[in-house]
């Protein structure tokens, strides 16, 4: 064993300090890194939101424009995440991410009448848990073009919607894993729950009141016919 008073304490200092230089210049270049994602991410966040919003306005090819470029800086941040793994699997890249999900799989199901499935996106290298977490967080764009439906007497068109919405909630929370392997799909599950629990009882009631609206003409009609 040896002699702690044989120590070098100058040396032990300088590989202290060398050592620490090293982490500092592998921190620096995960903090520029890190930057560059945060801006990407923005990009992807607000292009996702752009893209959603002009489904539900209407104007697909402006919806498609939008997604064009939410997918290419959806592309670059996974690119550049890749080179650092402890950034890849944290909540701003998955975050980022999902919002790409939830737009693609929105305007896919409108425009196409499908959803891509998770090994469709994972050929062009989507993560599992981004996909999950898009595919949850799709729900609610189902609720808001449901509701729009109702408004235009479509309720069909709503009814369907609300099916396809009660799927996701139903297999995602067969899901039952921690929260260190699928971050944020509990608790996305447990909300699409209450949207689609809250859906179904205003179509329920509406469609209650429009049949007993439509018997009350019916009775009417045929009180003035018997006159």
């Amino acid at each position: 064993m040896a002699n702690p008073l044989n120590i070098d304490v100058e040396s032990i200092k300088r590989v202290i300090q060398d050592s620490v230089d090293s982490a500092r210049k592998v921190l620096d270049e995960l903090d520029q890194a890190r930057e560059q994602l945060i801006r990407l991410s923005r990009d992807v966040i607000r292009e996702s939101g752009r893209a959603i919003v002009e489904v539900h306005k209407g104007d697909l090819d402006a919806a498609v424009d939008h997604m064009r470029k939410c997918e290419e800086a959806t592309m670059n941040l996974l690119s550049l995440a890749r080179r650092y793994p402890q950034l890849l699997y944290t909540g701003l890249v998955n975050n980022a991410v999902s919002e790409y999900v939830e737009a693609k799989l929105f305007l896919a199901l409108v425009t196409e009448g499908r959803l891509p499935s998770y090994e469709e996106l994972a050929s062009i290298g989507i993560p599992l848990v981004p996909y999950l977490q898009g595919l949850g967080d799709l729900v609610g764009e189902l609720k808001r073009l449901a509701l729009e439906s109702v408004r235009k007497s479509d309720y069909e068109t709503a009814w369907r919607l609300l099916g396809v919405a009660e799927a996701v909630y139903l297999e995602l929370q067969t899901l039952d894993y921690p929260d260190a392997l699928l971050p944020g799909v509990r608790r996305k599950a447990d909300v699409a729950r209450r949207i689609v629990d809250d859906l179904k009882a205003i179509l329920v009631d509406l469609s209650k009141r429009d049949e007993l609206a439509r018997l009350l003409r019916l009775n009417l009609e045929s009180l003035g016919g018997s006159g």
